[in-house]
């Protein structure tokens, strides 16, 4: 099912994302993931890309094996930076031959070790792979938005005029990047609609499970852990920590819903214990283990 058409439901959507494995001997833990975390009914699951297309084979395959094994509804990640528009035409084709027909528009970033003359001319922007997509019609398309702003952008006002040029593109919704602090989706969301931006927004969440981890990671996305989280974290056990995460995870997810916003968006990183425990938390809107 083409994910506008759930968005169209009008009920809040469940997501979880997951990246291929780098080793084989970690294929059984994303398996064992997708396993558990599949009996809260997920609307759709979303497959990451590498760089510059370096996990192509991976994340094709485990989008097939997703859907196939699971009958899930499956989103591909796809990136333009380094392709042609020959690479990109050839992917989606692949998608559609079965039937997947998401896909999570991106520019994203060249791979560091590919030479400069390597790197292909077809795509400088992630509306670009948009309006190629939209031209080969069946897709639903979605985009990245950025609650704190792209790390690129020069504000926070160019940064939602450049989300709205990818809906203008043939994007029919966004999901964001993470952020723990709600001000920011709320302020993202106020931005986005006075900039015209109509489409669905579905909000990222990461449970900060490893508080050094989520650091790390948040420099690399521009996205901010508030003081008080860091203050609470700091000094505890994994188990403490992680009991932590889930409980301000589960208040922060009761927020947004109780808001209205068009659902969750998860980022699992391939575990399942902080978002099974989350869920199960939060309610009747996303348990819905039996039904």
């Amino acid at each position: 099912m083409k994910i506008d058409e759930i968005l169209g439901q009008n009920r809040p959507v469940l997501s979880f994302e997951f990246f291929p494995p780098k080793k084989p001997e970690s294929e059984y833990i994303l398996h064992e993931t997708v396993e558990v975390l599949s009996r809260f009914s997920p609307d759709f699951i979303s497959v990451t890309y590498g760089a510059g297309g370096s996990t192509k084979d991976n994340t094709l395959r485990w989008t097939l094996d997703i859907k196939e094994k699971y009958g899930l509804d499956v989103m591909m990640h796809l990136t333009c930076i380094a392709s042609s528009r020959a690479d990109i035409q050839g992917i989606a084709s692949t998608l559609k031959e079965h039937g997947i027909r998401n896909i999570l528009a991106l520019r994203g970033d060249p791979p560091q070790d590919l030479p400069a003359g390597a790197i292909k001319d077809d795509f400088h922007f992630a509306y670009e792979l948009v309006e190629c997509l939209r031209d080969m019609d069946g897709f639903s398309i979605g985009v990245a938005g950025y609650p704190e702003g792209h790390l690129e952008a020069p504000s926070l006002v160019k940064d939602v005029e450049y989300l709205k040029k990818k809906v203008d593109a043939g994007a029919g919704f966004v999901i964001t990047q993470i952020f723990f602090d709600n001000r920011y989706f709320f302020d993202f969301m106020d931005r986005a609609l006075a900039a015209g931006v109509s489409v669905p927004i579905i909000p990222g969440i990461m449970p900060i499970v490893n508080l050094g981890q989520v650091q790390k990671f948040t420099q690399m996305c521009g996205a901010t852990v508030p003081d008080p989280i860091v203050r609470d974290m700091d000094g505890r056990d994994t188990d403490d920590m992680m009991k932590v995460g889930v409980d301000y995870a589960v208040r922060q997810c009761r927020q947004l819903l109780d808001s209205g916003a068009a659902g969750l968006h998860f980022y699992t990183l391939n575990r399942n214990h902080a978002t099974e425990q989350i869920l199960e938390e939060v309610g009747s809107d996303f348990t819905k283990e039996g039904s």
